[in-house]
């Protein structure tokens, strides 16, 4: 049964992703000013709508974790199961999300196991269950599984079997940018940048290549350098990179799931000293 702890991480993860969505401007990412574009205007408000699906599937995600009790290939087939069930909720009410419901239920199970851990604590829980194979996953290889073979890219896999990386990376940029004084969506929007800076987004392979890859790197390396989003140069960069990729039509959505991945275990209450103790 689940209790009310799951359904608070459940919750957590799903406000996380909603507050991704949130943030603009997002290079080639939704956001809220496609409300006031005809053209995109359902896809933003779809990607809302849906997000709001995932909650039943990641509390049960979380009741998985907490009744099995620790990272076993048990619990690895167990969390697939779930995770390919609520896909297909997802998509009924409206599609979207499958790499942020990947890092996002792996992330709720390990917070599970664990409720004391902070949070790159859970990141290593994460990369414990992970490490599993998921033995009733189909044999048919999926666009992401392909993309990661055809061009030797880590993938949302790889990223989860690393302990993902890129989420810490986020954190890590969340916790500085709020240091030196700028605001909660500028340091939002550094850390999605850290990431697009060095992800081998398989959306972005899939769609735009290996040189495309590497342009949007190169450009969200340059937002940064420029001073990042709290800075007047940076913040030109970044409208200009926006610009770009709308207009080119290449969406980093990996990273902007990696990016709600870190907003969830950022919400996560700091482990007290006593705990650590």
């Amino acid at each position: 049964m689940q209790s009310r702890e799951d359904e608070a991480l459940a919750r957590a993860a799903v406000d996380a992703l909603t507050g991704q969505l949130a943030l603009a401007p997002k290079p080639g990412l939704p956001d809220p000013r496609d409300l006031d574009a005809r053209t995109t205007r359902v896809d933003h408000r779809a990607l809302r709508w849906s997000a709001k699906a995932l909650i039943p599937g990641l509390a049960a995600m979380a009741a998985a974790a907490r009744r099995t009790g620790e990272a076993t290939p048990v619990l690895r087939a167990e969390l697939g199961a779930i995770g390919r069930c609520t896909e297909h909720s997802v998509a009924l009410a409206g599609g979207g999300h499958r790499g942020a419901l990947w890092a996002l239920g792996l992330l709720v199970a390990a917070a599970a196991l664990d409720p004391d851990a902070g949070a790159k604590d859970v990141a290593a829980t994460a990369k414990r269950i992970a490490a599993h194979p998921d033995r009733r996953a189909p044999r048919r290889p999926s666009r992401g599984s392909s993309i990661s073979a055809k061009y030797g890219a880590a993938g949302a896999r790889g990223e989860a079997k690393a302990g993902f990386p890129h989420v810490r990376r986020a954190l890590d940029t969340l916790a500085t940018t709020r240091a030196v004084g700028a605001t909660e969506t500028q340091a939002r929007l550094d850390a999605l940048l850290t990431v697009m800076s060095t992800l081998q987004d398989t959306e972005l392979l899939h769609t735009a290549g290996p040189f495309g890859l590497r342009h949007v790197q190169a450009g969200a390396r340059g937002v940064l350098e420029a001073g990042g989003a709290s800075t007047e140069p940076g913040a030109e960069a970044l409208a200009a990179l926006d610009a770009d990729l709308h207009a080119r039509a290449w969406s980093p959505r990996g990273s902007a799931g990696l990016l709600a991945g870190a907003l969830f275990l950022d919400s996560l209450p700091a482990r007290s000293p006593a705990s650590a103790t």
